[in-house]
């Protein structure tokens, strides 16, 4: 034949994200979900026999097939006995409905409530009948830096005469948490009358007061002064740190101070309180015109491919001022919406400076990126015999029965690895391999779906609302806490890949496992804000950091955190191909987005350029990558491996290796700078597996020159193989040839987007 033949996968999305059209025919929708635990999986060989039909009734025809499931699945109940109890901390209406637990205010909900979030440019921590708050300074080494949390001021309310909501009486009640949002959550100090509004990136914090309640404000610093303007709604305090914070009330109100506290008499309104930035008189006449304004609330809707808006609910009059970190400003679409950006006005944070943003809405727009079942640059026919060899090797060493592990994790992570040896066999024109593979995947994939794989299993929890394992619900460090909803999306996206590729190439089998599949989806992805839904909105992605956190339900100083980026995108990515497989745009679509901002946000503060001056100087000089991101802090070492292992850090970026890790690592020039520092690290034993990754990165510089040192590896990670790294490496095109460095060359949304 001479010519290869280019396959690429065309999508047409012709409906918005928020008017999902289902495929044809709809399914009857499910009756309201009884508190005993659903049937089990129509996997059962036949159907009971019919009660006979009353005489005027025709007699029902004979059932052809067993009977279609119903959606929504859930997967059989459990009560988890390592759980937390959620009802101390919201209120009676959210209690009914699926509860976030990775979300940016997860501290505020767990154990005491008490262990500070950072919502942005503020560290925030509660306390039985106050809040303290800190504008935090930073301390950095060559490792690690952290934002350091000192209670600047602590804000309290009291009615007249009421001792437990000074916080004197042991019996104080807790904050609960009346309402929650994308963007901002509010607590309810109901002993103090107190309410307070923490939105994302809003430089004021807002306090609520209702029911004539006394007023005060503390300091752990000296108060140098306390002025007020002329009609009593403007007051300065100076504090002897060098920090002014404003406080802004909507009604007069008179304060009196002493040496570190500020009081005043009964008061209801709204006070808004902020710390004036670097920028002199011009920060502070920003802030004084824009104080009237606050938000209660703010949703970001998906509203068309690669784009965001967010959307505030608004009081007060005037504009809007918020806080947009340096990924908002690039994703920015100042054409799409009246927004103005002030670039004198920022704050500093450990994401970089925050930068002030007039406007009652944003619309964030992301570059299209390709999401494609292969490679993107395509392989040359002539190196196919390369890749089959290999392939024949690792299809015939496929083994169900060989798998050890019971790990959700672990073994997610052989199913999907099987999966790509489907896909590479396709690429290279070597079906003879596929139907092997397709009854691995069958055997492997099914007992986790249908509940018969003994050793472990999924199973829903009511009372978080999502999917644990058998194993995650007696014991919290099992499958690395997925039962504490730790690493939720790491897990099911392995799974979901496989699924994708197994509907792909045998749709019937897909059929049969579309609710089972949709379920493991909705766990990690649901988009919907119904109280009835089975889980909660995005579980792990953060929609104004725009990517993904992976901690769960325990309890950090620092906040939520995640260490792979490239398993993120994975998720994401892997959910999109289930939406092709499955011919579902809408899936295809919101997947493909959520995998763009996630690789984005990875390219933004995970990847550490050289010269780079968003994190301090000894920090950039020692580090290619962030080991663990945390919202509060950056560290240079792994949950797993120590700072040194440059391999695993490397590695646990780029795993699994997939086509659209092209697009994750299409800065050539950091590529270089990362195998560079990486390479050091690879003078030791044992380490054959992280090494597969070091190379797939060098061969993005030079192809031809790694292709031995793949093929001297003794080992592979268990989620590659010696197939899975040739066929990476020989679709590494030259870059001139392709014009496609960001995956735009065959990304088929791109009409759609701009």
């Amino acid at each position: 034949m001479g010519r290869k033949l280019l396959r690429r996968v065309k999508t047409v999305v012709t409906k918005p994200f928020r008017k999902r059209r289902r495929p044809p025919p709809p399914p009857p929708p499910p009756p309201p979900a009884p508190p005993s635990p659903p049937p089990p999986p129509p996997a059962s060989p036949s159907p009971p026999p019919p009660s006979p039909p009353p005489p005027s009734q025709p007699p029902p025809p004979p059932p052809t097939s067993p009977p279609k499931p119903k959606f929504p699945f859930v997967f059989p109940l459990v009560e988890s006995t390592v759980l937390p109890d959620p009802s101390p901390f919201f209120s009676l209406s959210l209690l009914s409905a699926p509860l976030p637990t990775n979300s940016f205010f997860q501290n505020f909900a767990l154990n005491n409530g008490d262990q500070a979030e950072y919502i942005h440019p503020y560290l925030v921590k509660p306390s039985p009948s106050s809040i303290s708050v800190s504008f935090p300074s930073r301390f950095a080494t060559s490792a690690f830096l952290y934002q350091v949390f000192i209670a600047d001021l602590t804000i309290s309310a009291a009615v007249p005469g009421d001792d437990a909501a000074l916080g004197s009486s042991p019996e104080a009640p807790r904050h609960v948490i009346s309402s929650y949002s994308d963007l901002g959550v509010t607590l309810d100090f109901a002993a103090s009358k107190l309410r307070l509004v923490l939105v994302r990136g809003s430089p004021y914090l807002t306090c609520l007061i209702n029911h004539g309640t006394e007023v005060a404000i503390s300091t752990i610093h000296a108060i140098l002064s306390l002025s007020s303007n002329s009609s009593r709604t403007k007051h300065t305090v100076k504090l002897n740190n060098n920090q002014t914070w404003l406080v802004y009330t909507s009604s007069p109100i008179s304060f009196s101070h002493s040496l570190s506290s500020i009081t005043s008499g009964r008061f209801s309104g709204v006070i808004r309180i902020a710390c004036l930035p670097d920028g002199g008189s011009f920060s502070e006449e920003v802030l004084d015109r824009f104080s009237s304004s606050y938000a209660l609330s703010g949703d970001a809707v998906l509203t068309r491919p690669f784009c965001l808006e967010y959307k505030w609910e608004k009081r007060g009059w005037g504009d809007l001022l918020m806080l947009a970190h340096p990924l908002h400003v690039r994703l920015l679409s100042r054409e799409d919406c009246g927004v103005t950006v002030l670039e004198d006005f920022k704050y500093r944070s450990i994401d970089g400076d925050l930068v002030g943003v007039v406007g009652d809405s944003w619309v964030l727009r992301s570059d299209p990126i390709s999401v494609t079942w292969h490679s993107i640059r395509g392989i040359k026919e002539e190196s196919y015999d390369d890749i089959i060899h290999a392939l024949r090797s690792d299809v015939e060493s496929l083994n169900p029965a060989a798998i050890t592990t019971a790990s959700s994790y672990s073994y997610g992570k052989l199913i999907a690895r099987a999966a790509r040896l489907a896909l590479i066999a396709e690429e290279v024109c070597y079906p003879e391999v596929i139907p092997a593979i397709r009854k691995y995947l069958k055997s492997t994939i099914e007992p986790w779906l249908d509940g018969t794989f003994g050793a472990n299993g999924f199973l829903y929890d009511a009372k978080w609302g999502g999917i644990i394992t058998k194993l995650g619900s007696t014991s919290p460090g099992e499958d690395f806490g997925f039962g504490l909803y730790n690493d939720h999306h790491y897990h099911l996206g392995y799974f979901l890949y496989g699924i994708a590729v197994l509907a792909k190439i045998d749709p019937a089998w897909g059929r049969k496992y579309r609710p089972q599949a949709y379920s493991l989806m909705a766990d990690f992805m649901s988009l919907g804000r119904r109280t009835n839904s089975n889980y909660p909105r995005l579980r792990c992605f953060d929609l104004y950091k725009l990517h993904s956190w992976a901690g769960g339900l325990t309890e950090f100083a620092d906040g939520r955190n995640q260490e792979s980026t490239s398993e993120a995108v994975n998720a994401y990515y892997s959910a999109a191909l289930m939406g092709s497989a499955y011919g579902d745009t809408h899936l295809v679509a919101a997947g493909s987005t959520l995998a763009a901002m996630e690789i984005q946000a990875a390219q933004t503060w995970w990847h550490v350029r050289e010269g780079d001056n968003l994190y301090e100087e000894d920090f950039t000089r020692e580090n290619r990558v962030v080991g663990v991101l945390w919202a509060n802090k950056r560290d240079s070492g792994l949950w797993f491996a120590g700072a040194e292992r440059r391999d695993c850090r490397l590695g646990i970026q780029v795993l699994p290796l997939l086509p659209i890790t092209e697009v994750l690592f299409s800065d050539i020039q950091f590529v270089k700078q990362l195998v560079d520092w990486t390479y050091p690290a690879l003078n030791r034993e044992g380490i054959e597996g992280w090494k597969g990754f070091v190379y797939a990165l060098e061969g993005i510089l030079d192809h031809g020159s790694v292709l031995e040192k793949v093929r001297s590896l003794s080992g592979f990670d268990d989620g590659n193989s010696l197939s899975n790294l040739l066929w990476w490496i020989h679709s590494r095109g030259d870059e001139e040839e392709t014009g496609c460095s960001d995956g735009g060359k065959y990304c088929w949304f791109g009409h759609y987007c701009h």
